[in-house]
């Protein structure tokens, strides 16, 4: 590894760490930071390749984000991540690459919208980050973080048509555009989908833990490489396979989940702790390359082309969401009349199908609704990151684009990607703020599930205890039902006194028939959680946190088992 990256890497993560201690959103103050440390004389000049910046930090980045995204939040709120992660993109890309070939006609029309497609798709990165923190609605959080997962696949189909015609090696067509995203997309998802089986299948049947780690730090690579290679999007492959592994994890082991959620936390924070490090450090070094009669026109382009992302956005997404509402509005009087001519509506689940209530259906089929303080933070919330600041990088040696044109476009992606991280990253938190951009009922939704399911699950564990019952007084006679019955009350938490004295004076089981009964335990409540998840009655997010709490006991049971003293031989 060269030296000064080194050094690059450090550092950003010290900045970055000192942000965490003190609760600043992190990308944005190691941007800020590495754009003061740039006029620096001793700071290292980095180099690096736009293709090798983006197939190295992109997959894993991707994945990570993708393990974290609730699927079924995702699917429920696809109407809306579409429209923004394809449309919004496309929609960016054109009226950017119109702008700049009106200011710059020598980029010529085709190399405007190559630019276009560079600085069209948002990362939620620095976003979600302040968001998290400031307890934005899961809503809003899923709309930009399943957006930030599609939208580069849009702007990197987009970049490769228009990098094309550039080159020489190919015209445009509309209708091969539209048929290439296609192929992409279908590739993608299907190699996605394949590596993801893989996967899990791999979690489930390998019971070693780092096994998993390794593999899961390079299955990124490879499925972004491969479904390139077949033609298709590797960023869809990557997503199509994070969302698989991650809507599975809750059927693999508790020291998979334990030890997969740190070690993508810190490849997280090194990864983007580096990229917004080096788009700081590059930005002065883009402007110098530029000839001294190029500097006051490319400035000026760059200035229009970020006010005209930052007005595109809200102005795309307030008739998109109106739009949307209306047709959710249309879809769900339509369902109602099919419903009242054929009955009650059902779900397909592991178990079999399940009647469908009336606001169960409701849920299924409407759009999540989202303010218009909602639609304000989405509006605002446009920073530009990684993808922009890798391609705009590989652009720079395309054959055919002028050398003042590449460094027209590089300078142009640099200025809209910090502008947007400190213009929109800085005042963010104060709008989500000023906006008050709560949700009350969603912490009373969450409390409603967490009761039921915890009574379900509550159940499920009791009929599971009766069947051991059975089971010991077949195998050690009934003498042994009396330590059973203790222990089988203190795992339904006995709250009585009584109770709990007459447990104590019982005979306990031994330690393994302990362990078994617990394991078993734990094992159907999970069962419950996850059916209750595909029947729609049970959001990922409380999910999550209940599967947690298990985890934790069971690495309770297994840590106690483990510091027992071995008998003697």
């Amino acid at each position: 590894m060269d030296a000064g990256i080194f050094v690059v890497i450090v550092g950003a993560v010290a900045v970055a760490a000192v942000a965490r201690s003190r609760g600043w959103p992190a990308p944005l103050l190691v941007t800020v930071v590495a754009l003061a440390a740039s006029f620096l004389p001793f700071i290292p000049d980095l180099a690096i390749d736009g293709h090798v910046l983006l197939n190295l930090v992109l997959p894993p980045l991707l994945y990570s984000a993708a393990l974290d995204v609730s699927f079924v939040s995702f699917q429920r709120s696809l109407p809306q991540i579409r429209r923004l992660g394809i449309g919004l993109v496309v929609v960016t890309a054109v009226i950017v690459g119109l702008v700049a070939w009106w200011l710059m006609p020598s980029l010529t029309l085709p190399g405007a919208l190559l630019l276009g497609a560079i600085v069209a798709p948002p990362d939620a990165v620095s976003a979600a980050a302040i968001g998290r923190r400031l307890g934005l609605p899961r809503r809003v959080m899923t709309v930009l973080s399943g957006e930030s997962l599609i939208n580069d696949a849009t702007s990197l189909t987009m970049y490769r048509v228009f990098a094309a015609i550039v080159a020489g090696s190919a015209a445009f067509d509309l209708g091969e555009t539209i048929w290439q995203f296609v192929v992409a997309v279908i590739v993608g998802v299907v190699v996605g989908i394949l590596f993801g089986a893989a996967m899990h299948q791999l979690r489930m049947r390998v019971s070693d833990p780092v096994v998993h780690g390794t593999f899961g730090l390079l299955a990124p690579f490879g499925a972004y490489a491969i479904a390139e290679a077949l033609g298709g999007s590797g960023v869809l492959a990557v997503v199509a396979m994070g969302l698989f592994v991650g809507f599975n994890a809750p059927r693999t082991s508790y020291t998979t989940r334990q030890q997969e959620a740190p070690l993508w936390l810190s490849a997280d924070f090194l990864l983007e702790s580096f990229v917004f490090a080096y788009i700081g450090l590059q930005l002065p070094r883009v402007i110098s390359e530029l000839n001294d009669g190029d500097v006051g026109p490319v400035l000026l382009l760059s200035g229009v082309v970020l006010l005209v992302v930052l007005v595109v956005r809200p102005l795309f997404v307030y008739p998109a969401g109106a739009w949307g509402q209306w047709w959710t509005r249309m879809r769900l009087r339509k369902w109602e009349r099919i419903q009242a001519l054929h009955g009650q509506a059902t779900v397909q689940t592991r178990r079999g199908r399940h009647p469908l209530t009336d606001e169960q259906l409701r849920r299924r089929l409407a759009e999540t609704s989202l303010s218009w303080r909602d639609n304000a933070v989405i509006s605002w919330a446009g920073m530009r990151g990684v993808v922009t600041l890798a391609t705009a990088l590989a652009a720079a040696d395309l054959a055919g684009l002028e050398e003042d044109a590449a460094h027209a476009i590089v300078v142009v992606a640099f200025v809209v990607t910090v502008g947007t991280l400190l213009l929109q990253g800085l005042t963010l938190p104060w709008l989500i703020r000023r906006l008050d951009v709560v949700d009350d009922s969603e912490a009373q939704e969450d409390a409603r599930q967490l009761a039921a399911v915890r009574e379900r699950s509550r159940e499920a564990g009791k009929a599971y205890l009766r069947s051991m019952r059975r089971e010991w007084a077949s195998d050690q006679g009934d003498a042994a039902l009396p330590a059973f019955d203790a222990f089988a009350k203190r795992l339904v938490k006995i709250e009585s006194d009584a109770e709990r004295a007459d447990a104590e004076a019982q005979p306990r089981p031994t330690y393994e028939q302990l362990l078994t009964l617990s394991k078993g335990w734990l094992a159907v409540r999970r069962q419950v959680l996850l059916e209750e998840r595909d029947a729609g009655n049970l959001s990922e997010e409380v999910m999550h946190e209940l599967i947690t709490a298990m985890d934790a006991e069971e690495l309770a049971l297994d840590t106690r088992g483990a510091t027992r003293p071995q008998p003697r031989a």
